[in-house]
C-alpha cells in the first residue's frame, strides 16, 4: 500500500512540477506557490548553482558554465532534438515491452501493433520536416519579393534595414540573433526543432503540434483500453462481487478496482498519466497557434502589440495628465468660482480615465479562410510556382 501511496504522491509533484515551470508566469498565478516554484525553476535554482560552482571552482567553473549555457541557448544545437527523440523513443518501446503483450485484447484487435508504429513514424516525420525545412530566410535574391509581399502597416513595421544582414528588413521579418539570420513571418525560434519557424514551416509546425497531441491521446486511450480488457478477461469485478462480498455500485467497486491495477499495471498507469499531461499541454500549445494562424498573427507580433498598446496608454495617460494641469493652473488664474457639490466631485470621473482604450489594426488578418490558406500554401511558395510556370510558359 505505501508504494501506491508513493506512487501517486509522485505523480502529483510531477504534475505541479511541469504545470509550475509551463505556466507559472500565467497572471492567474500571480502570488501563489506555482509562481515561485515557476521563478525558482526557471531562475533561482540556476542562480544558486553558479554560486555554488563559483565558490568551490571559482571563476574558472563559473565561466565553463557560462560557456555551456551559451551554447545551450544562444546557439543552434541539437540537444532538446536528442532528448525528444529519447523521450519518443522509450516512452513507445517501454509501451511495447508492457503492454503489447495484451493486443489483441479484449476491446483492441493486432491491427494497433502496426498502426501504433506508423502512428510513430508520422511524428517524427513532421519533427524532422519541421527541423530542416527553411523556414523562409530572407536573402539577396529574394528580399524584394518578401518585400512586396507584406507592405509595412506603419505601426509595428516600417521601413528599415537589418542591422546585422544588411538587407531592406521586410513587414514581418525578424532577425534571430540564434540562427544569425533574417527569417519572413518570424513567429518563434523553437530549441525543439533547433529551427525557427517562420512562413515556410508555419505549416508544418502545427501540424507537429496537432499529430503529437492525437499520438498521445491515441495512447492513452488505447493503454485505457487494454487495462478495461484485462478487467473484464480476468473477471474482476466478477470476483470481487462474488467471492469477496463487495457491492456492484461504483462507489464501492472502485476503490478495490484502482488498488488491484496500481499493484498488478503501475507501469501502465504511469505512463497513461504521463501521457494523458502532455496530451493536455500540448493541445493548449496547438489551440494556442492555431487561434495566431486564423487572425493572420505571429507569437513576435503579439509581443510587439503588447508593447505597441502599453507605449500608446503611457501616452494617453501623459497626454491626459498634462491636460489635467493646464487645466488646473488654468482654474487658479481665473476667477474664484463657487464651491462644487462635495456628491458631485465625487462621483466624478478622472481625466485618466477619459484616456480611452487603444485600439489595434492587424492590416495582414484577411479573414481566417484567407489567413488559413496563407499558412498551409505560403505565399514565398506560391510566387515561386508561378514564376517557375510563367519561365516555361
Amino acid at each position: 500500500m505505501a508504494f501506491h501511496w508513493a506512487l501517486m504522491c509522485h505523480g502529483l509533484v510531477t504534475l505541479i512540477v511541469v504545470v509550475s515551470f509551463l505556466c507559472g508566469h500565467w497572471p492567474i498565478f500571480h502570488g501563489t506557490p506555482i509562481s515561485s516554484i515557476h521563478r525558482f525553476i526557471t531562475f533561482g535554482a540556476y542562480q544558486y548553482f553558479l554560486k555554488f560552482v563559483g565558490a568551490v571552482f571559482g571563476d574558472k567553473g563559473t565561466n565553463s558554465i557560462l560557456s555551456v549555457e551559451y551554447y545551450c541557448c544562444d546557439r543552434p544545437n541539437p540537444i532538446l532534438q536528442i532528448i525528444y527523440l529519447a523521450i519518443l523513443g522509450s516512452t513507445y518501446c517501454i509501451i511495447v515491452k508492457t503492454s503489447f503483450q495484451y493486443i489483441p485484447g479484449y476491446y483492441l484487435s493486432g491491427v494497433h501493433r502496426y498502426t501504433s508504429l506508423l502512428a510513430v513514424a508520422v511524428g517524427v516525420m513532421l519533427f524532422l520536416l519541421t527541423s530542416f525545412s527553411d523556414p523562409g530566410t530572407v536573402t539577396d535574391d529574394n528580399v524584394s519579393q518578401y518585400l512586396s509581399i507584406y507592405p509595412y502597416d506603419n505601426v509595428i513595421y516600417t521601413k528599415k534595414e537589418c542591422s546585422t544582414c544588411k538587407l531592406p528588413k521586410p513587414a514581418r521579418s525578424k532577425h534571430c540573433s540564434i540562427c544569425n539570420r533574417c527569417v519572413a513571418r518570424f513567429d518563434h525560434h523553437c530549441g525543439w526543432m533547433n529551427n525557427c519557424i517562420g512562413e515556410r514551416n508555419t505549416r508544418y509546425f502545427l501540424a507537429f503540434l496537432l499529430w503529437h497531441f492525437l499520438l498521445c491521446l491515441y495512447a492513452t486511450i488505447g493503454i485505457g483500453l487494454i487495462l478495461a480488457g484485462r478487467l473484464k478477461e480476468l473477471k474482476i469485478v466478477h470476483i470481487l462481487t462474488v467471492y469477496y462480498g463487495v457491492e456492484t455500485s461504483f462507489r464501492s467497486l472502485a476503490p478495490h478496482i484502482v488498488q488491484w491495477l496500481l499493484g498488478s499495471y503501475n507501469t501502465q498507469i504511469l505512463l497513461m498519466v504521463f501521457l494523458a499531461i502532455v496530451s493536455l499541454l500540448l493541445a493548449g500549445f496547438f489551440a494556442y497557434h492555431a487561434n495566431l494562424c486564423l487572425t493572420n498573427t505571429t507569437t513576435n507580433e503579439m509581443f510587439k502589440w503588447q508593447d505597441y498598446i502599453s507605449w500608446q496608454k503611457k501616452l494617453h495617460e501623459a497626454r491626459a495628465s498634462s491636460a489635467a494641469l493646464k487645466a488646473s493652473i488654468n482654474g487658479m488664474n481665473s476667477e474664484r468660482k463657487p464651491p462644487e457639490n462635495k456628491c458631485k466631485s465625487f462621483f466624478k470621473r478622472s481625466p485618466l480615465e477619459n484616456t480611452g482604450a487603444v485600439v489595434t489594426n492587424n492590416a495582414y488578418d484577411k479573414g481566417f479562410l484567407h489567413n488559413l490558406y496563407e499558412v498551409i500554401f505560403p505565399v514565398r511558395i506560391r510566387a515561386s510556382d508561378l514564376h517557375t510556370k510563367s519561365k516555361h510558359g
